[in-house]
């Protein structure tokens, strides 16, 4: 029988290095990122309908639906500007077909948080069009299509961890690492990854980090691991956002070690070895206040850092059920 309709779950992503190495002519910044997917995910629910044309629908679940949220930016579109539908809409003319589709997209990632929450909806979305669709076509050929609307969205389709060159769009897979848990929180503000960008100054020597971390964290050696993790754009998203630095230091404070920036943030994290350890951590980060409001709105203990690549679906953290 047709598929009639698919709920797919789209995964956060943090990012465990991120080195910017050039500016490139078209624009661009080639860079170098060990990303990994967490258990912080978005859901949509997508289903073929009678009528032409592509509906979506955006409600916020989880933390992002509670009232400490509320400071949060949620200003998601629900139109044609979303990734989500531009992804469906370039994989409908790819595959020269009339949509007509209506996506219900659930957020619990933070917007504007260096998390990947709009890329991974993409990637998911075009999953989820491909099977309603019967398009036997291979996850690499489904990334393309991505690549050309977002860098980080081939990310998405890696399957697990991998290293993102380029400009995003070259995807390496790496041994799966050592099993982590997370905690990630974000201040109430958002950055632009575009003047975060502007404002970083490449470093081409730090070219072959994201391998030896991948390496290091896949002989288990987290310490070591710590030391080789960085950011290039959390000095110039810090000058931009002087809240990033709080955080940081709260976290810490927290019992959180080392802790970065992710993507262009403006959300931070700090691993963990267990769960319980990233929920304690998360525990203490909430009960913080300030002028009787809470300091940090969106705080969340994940884990799945090294979740395993699978055959069965393309998208890394995707995870599917038809209907």
């Amino acid at each position: 029988m047709p598929l009639e309709s698919v709920t797919v779950s789209a995964a956060a992503k943090l990012n465990l290095s991120l080195a910017v190495l050039e500016r490139r002519p078209d624009g661009f910044h080639g860079i170098e990122s060990l990303m990994v997917g967490v258990s912080l995910a978005d859901t949509l629910h997508v289903r073929i309908t009678t009528e032409p044309g592509i509906r979506l629908a955006v409600e916020f679940a989880g933390p992002l639906a509670s009232p400490r949220a509320a400071v949060l930016a949620r200003d998601v579109p629900a139109d044609e500007t979303n990734l989500v539908v531009r992804a469906v809409t370039a994989l409908a003319a790819e595959a020269g077909l009339e949509p007509a589709l209506a996506i219900d997209l659930i957020k619990e990632i933070p917007s504007g948080a260096g998390l990947g929450g709009g890329s991974s909806d993409a990637a998911a979305a075009l999953q989820a069009a491909a099977a309603l669709w019967n398009l036997d076509w291979p996850a690499d050929r489904l990334a393309k299509i991505g690549g050309l609307l977002g860098s980080d969205i081939p990310w998405f389709f890696a399957g697990g961890p991998a290293i993102a060159a380029g400009r995003g769009e070259h995807i390496e897979p790496v041994p799966p690492l050592v099993p982590l848990a997370a905690v990630i929180a974000m201040p109430a503000v958002s950055l632009s990854t575009g003047a975060v960008y502007k404002a970083c100054v490449p470093d081409p020597n730090r070219s072959g980090e994201a391998a030896r971390l991948a390496a290091t964290l896949a002989g288990g050696d987290l310490a070591a691991a710590l030391s080789l993790m960085h950011n290039a754009l959390e000095a110039p998203a810090r000058s931009l956002c002087p809240e990033i630095d709080r955080l940081l230091a709260d976290i810490g404070r927290a019992g959180g070690f080392a802790p970065r920036l992710t993507g262009s943030g403006s959300a931070c994290f700090t691993l963990c070895r267990t769960l319980a350890e990233a929920r304690g951590i998360a525990a203490r980060l909430s009960a913080l206040e300030h002028e009787g409001h809470p300091r940090w709105p969106a705080v969340f203990a994940v884990e799945g850092v090294s979740a395993p690549r699978s055959g069965k679906h393309p998208a890394a953290g995707h995870r599917t059920a038809a209907s």
